[in-house]
Parts: structure tokens; C-alpha cells; sequence
């Protein structure tokens, strides 16, 4: 039998011996986004429940910092809710939110810490008014009433507000979020309900390729054509930010150029989110097992500028190469995956993109001078030739295929080898 047929019968016992393990209940947790309409009392209460949580962010921020300077301890969130009394006293319309909003802040505030300590995000920064995403939590389901069928929700200081129901809430509501966008208030609530796992309906697998002329192209053959949805709106939402800068701060003319510019962004990011999701959808229900690289996006993406000392070579190229790449929703792309497929009993594996593009898949053979161009593979030693994405995700296919039947580090080509490879496995977690 030939190698990769052996591969594939060795995984395909591997995947279904999994899936078989692990058809088991799991705890399920959705959020159900909807639009409200509130009154102008409640408007005015809630932009005032926003500001003051965007309020207490800085505040604690700021206390944070000092006690940094001062040589002391990084104070948590319990900690920091003890501040809370404090400022409630010196500042006398923090009083006029629900407490536990207030609360939830210097518990967002900690997790940014813990995320920046674990070098997964940047040093939290003061919230500007007018910058900043208006928003809050209800944390606790006692604290609010979900009544699907007259459509509306009660919350705290702010009685019965309606929304608009456009699909069935399933579970049992765990928190809400209040965001407001464009002039508009949007209600999240996150639910949990259990849910029978079932076999995944498919038995096929596939590696994906991800790339900016072509999104995205599959181990079958298939090529996805990129939506760049910023790049379609690039040139009038540049028009409206020259205007925007013209403008005196915060004046009427200002913030309605603002909002035409909020405008635009809000529609880049709801087609680029609609596109990514539909496609991760069709892959995951088509795919029991979803091979993906492990790619770093955010160094990808990094600034070429440089400094005054060393500036950096072809910054204006660079530039475009990182507006591209941001354009593409790879990080989302790679989220949208790895919960569809818990969801759906199937196996998420990324694998290291190392040498992925530059690998023959025929004979194994690695050279940068097997990919001349960007579209075309064809390898110097076999002469073996395909598109040159599809060649990639096949070699991520394989790698997968590697890492599942033997647990090994994956070999990339018979001339080097690879850094061992990350395997995350999502079924029941």
C-alpha cells in the first residue's frame, strides 16, 4: 500500500476512534446578539451606566499604575472593588449605576493585566470618551428577566426594555452585555445549555491554506476567492477621515463625518465576519477532521518603520502587505473553525507552517525554487506540478495526518526537519 494511503487509514481509525471516545454531553456556551429599543430616559441612563463603568476603568488603571511606581503589588479584582466605596463617595453619580456593572470593570481590568503579563495583548490604555465602545454587564441571570415571548428583557434601574427577537434563545441566560453602536443599543446575552454530542455527519478530512491573493485553498482542490472588505472601502472611508480631520474636535460638522466613517467600518467588519462565517461553516460541516497552520499573525503584521537609528527597508510596501493581510480575518478564520468543530464532534489540529509552500508533496522534495510564482508549484526534482495553494494544504493535510498517527514532530521534506508541531484537539473541551 502506498505511504500516504497508509497514513490516511492509520488517521482515519485514529478520527473515528475519537469521535467514538467522546460522544458525550458537553456544557454549550452561546451568546444571542439582538438590537433594542429603548426609550429616551433609558437611553440617557444607560450612556450614563456606560460612562461611568468607562469611568472606573481609568480610575483603576490609573491607581495601578501608581501602586506599580510606587513598588507595590498588582491589586486584583477583589482588591480593587474596595477602591470602589471610595470613589462612590467622591464621586456621587457612580452611585446611580447597579453596583455589579461597576464590578465587572475591575474584572475585565484584570483579565487585560493577566493577558498582558501572559504577553497575549498590549498594556491596557486610558478609555477616551467618544473612542471608546459604549458598554456593560449584567453578570448574574438574578439580576435580569428574559421574556422571549413579548419580546423584552427587564434589567436594573432601567425596567422593561423590547427587542428585536429575531431568533429563539436556547438555554438558560448566564449574563448580558449593553453595547451601544452608531446611535444604536444591541443587548448580548450569553446563555448555556447541554447539549448531546453527536458523530460528526462527515468521515472526510482537509487542509487548508490561507493566503491574501487567494483566501484560502483546500487539500481537494478548491480555491476560495478573498472578499477584502476593506480594500473595497478603502478609498471612500479615506475620503471621509481627511474630512473628519479637518473638522474642529468633537464639533456638530465633526461628529457627523464621524459617524459616516463609523458607518463604513461597522459594514467592512459585518461583511468580512459574514463571509468568514459562512465559509467556516460550509468547511465544518462538510469536514470531521480541519487541519490548519499554526500561523503568528501578529508578527506577520508587525510595523517594517523601523527607528530614527535603523529605519526599516520598504515600509510603504510593507504597509500594504500588512493592511492585506489584516483584511483577511485569518485569526477570526481560525476561531470561527475551532468552535464549530467542538460543536460539531470534530477534530481541529494546526500544525507549523514551516516549509508548507516550498514542500513537493509528490517526493518530498524542499526548495524556495520549486514556487517561482505565486500561483504555479512545480518541483525541480520530480517534476511534479499543481497550484501552488492547494499543493500547500495538502502538505498541511499530511502533516496533520503525521502528527495524529504517530505523535511525532512532523517531517517537512526529506532535507531538514521542523520544530515540533501543536496539536489542539477540540471535541468535548
Amino acid at each position: 500500500m502506498h505511504a500516504k494511503n497508509k497514513m490516511f487509514s492509520v488517521c482515519y481509525f485514529i478520527v473515528m476512534n475519537h469521535r467514538t471516545q467522546y460522544n458525550s454531553p458537553m456544557n454549550r456556551l452561546q451568546a444571542y446578539k439582538f438590537r433594542i429599543e429603548p426609550n429616551g430616559e433609558q437611553c440617557r441612563a444607560m450612556r450614563q451606566f456606560a460612562g461611568n463603568a468607562r469611568k472606573v476603568w481609568n480610575l483603576a488603571l490609573t491607581q495601578q499604575k501608581i501602586n506599580y511606581e510606587s513598588g507595590e503589588k498588582f491589586v486584583n479584582s477583589f482588591g480593587m472593588n474596595t477602591w470602589l466605596q471610595v470613589w462612590k463617595k467622591e464621586y456621587l453619580f457612580l452611585s446611580k449605576s447597579p453596583y455589579h456593572t461597576l464590578q465587572q470593570v475591575t474584572k475585565d481590568l484584570e483579565r487585560a493585566y493577566k493577558n498582558f503579563f501572559e504577553k497575549r495583548a498590549d498594556y491596557p490604555v486610558i478609555k477616551k470618551k467618544g473612542k471608546a465602545i459604549d458598554s456593560f454587564r449584567f453578570p448574574d441571570s438574578k439580576q435580569f428577566i428574559v421574556d422571549q415571548v413579548n419580546h423584552r428583557i427587564k434589567l436594573p434601574k432601567l425596567g422593561w426594555i423590547k427587542y428585536r427577537n429575531s431568533r429563539e434563545i436556547l438555554g438558560a441566560p448566564k449574563n448580558i452585555t449593553l453595547t451601544q453602536k452608531l446611535g444604536h443599543w444591541y443587548v448580548s446575552i450569553q446563555t448555556e445549555r447541554v447539549v448531546e454530542l453527536q458523530l460528526h455527519l462527515s468521515i472526510k478530512d482537509v487542509g487548508i491554506d490561507v493566503g491574501i491573493d487567494v483566501f484560502a485553498a483546500t487539500s481537494s482542490g478548491e480555491i476560495i476567492a478573498p472578499i477584502n472588505s476593506f480594500k473595497s472601502h478603502q478609498k471612500r472611508l479615506a475620503k471621509y477621515q481627511r474630512r473628519m480631520s479637518h473638522k474642529t474636535s468633537f464639533s456638530s460638522n465633526w461628529k457627523k463625518v464621524k459617524y459616516k466613517v463609523q458607518k463604513i467600518q461597522m459594514k467592512i467588519a459585518y461583511v468580512r465576519n459574514d463571509f468568514l462565517h459562512n465559509i467556516s461553516t460550509d468547511i465544518s460541516k462538510n469536514h470531521a477532521m480541519i487541519v490548519v497552520e499554526d500561523l503568528k499573525v501578529g508578527n506577520m503584521s508587525k510595523s517594517a518603520t523601523g527607528t530614527l537609528a535603523v529605519p526599516g527597508e520598504k515600509v510603504k510596501q510593507k504597509k500594504g502587505l500588512n493592511r492585506s493581510i489584516l483584511d483577511q480575518g485569518w485569526g477570526e478564520f481560525r476561531r470561527h473553525l475551532e468552535y464549530k468543530q467542538a460543536w460539531s464532534n470534530g477534530l481541529f489540529v494546526t500544525v507549523n507552517p514551516r516549509n508548507t509552500s516550498r514542500t513537493c508533496f509528490c517526493c518530498g522534495f524542499v526548495s524556495a525554487e520549486n514556487r517561482k510564482t505565486q500561483a504555479r508549484f512545480e518541483c525541480i526534482e520530480c517534476g511534479y506540478t499543481a497550484n501552488a495553494d492547494v499543493n500547500a494544504a495538502r502538505n498541511i493535510l499530511a502533516a496533520g495526518h503525521a502528527v495524529l498517527a504517530c505523535g511525532d514532530p512532523v517531517q517537512s521534506g526529506r532535507s531538514r526537519k521542523q520544530e515540533p508541531t501543536e496539536v489542539i484537539m477540540h471535541v468535548n473541551a
